[in-house]
């Protein structure tokens, strides 16, 4: 981990340096970073679905959004104050021990109710079952499919659409179900499943690095 974040242009910038292949899917990037933006100053919540591969990216982008990832986040003043007031040297330890995080919820790991759902109902709507009871409107569902057709990230999609949330893709090259569901849709150049999940990690880490960025590499 850096001691200091580097600049959200700066790792926008290095993305495409880095992976030129990316080039042509700069605009729907960047227009994702803006969606995330703006939930994050909301106080909404992003909630991410993916299937095998996916769902461990889901995983892994909550794990990069909750806790520091480039450099050191510092929690909110207030709430550092208010831990040191109540507890003194104990609360002090834990303002300093405890990093700032963004509102992300990985829907694949609900593991018990994923698995009751499938048994009693249908596995196509999983994902769209656990949107209806949590989602709100101004809330982002953020779906992650190497063919952009998964039925269950399809559904949820739909679902999503239904309830007022904003809802973003990450998929392969080609034309797909999501493209029609979806605020933004980033479209990497790949059609082979691996090789589109080869692009979805420099992808997502950028856009998890220039969220961090935004909120504390001012502070």
């Amino acid at each position: 981990m850096d001691k200091l974040f580097k600049s959200r242009e700066e790792i926008f910038d290095s993305l495409f340096i880095r992976y030129p292949v990316l080039e042509g899917c700069k605009r729907s990037i960047y227009k994702a970073f803006e969606l995330l933006k703006e939930t994050v100053l909301r106080q909404n919540i992003l909630y991410l679905a993916g299937n095998g591969g996916s769902a461990a990216d889901s995983e892994h982008i909550v794990g990069e959004l909750m806790k520091s990832f480039m450099a050191k986040r510092p929690i909110d003043e207030k709430l550092a104050d208010k831990l040191k007031s109540l507890y003194g040297e104990e609360g002090g330890k834990l303002s300093l021990e405890l990093e700032g995080g963004f509102r992300a919820v990985s829907l694949p790991s609900l593991i018990s109710l994923s698995t009751a759902i499938i048994n009693d109902v249908n596995s196509d709507v999983m994902f769209a079952q656990m949107l209806n009871s949590i989602g709100v409107e101004g809330d982002v569902f953020w779906g992650i499919s190497t063919s952009g057709n998964s039925k269950n990230i399809v559904k949820a999609a739909m679902l999503a659409k239904a309830k007022g949330l904003k809802v973003m893709a990450l998929v392969g090259q080609k034309e797909c179900r999501l493209d029609a569901l979806c605020d933004v849709v980033i479209h990497v150049p790949e059609t082979e499943t691996y090789k589109v999940q080869e692009l979805h990690l420099p992808v997502y880490h950028a856009l998890c690095a220039m969220i961090e960025s935004e909120f504390y590499g001012k502070l």
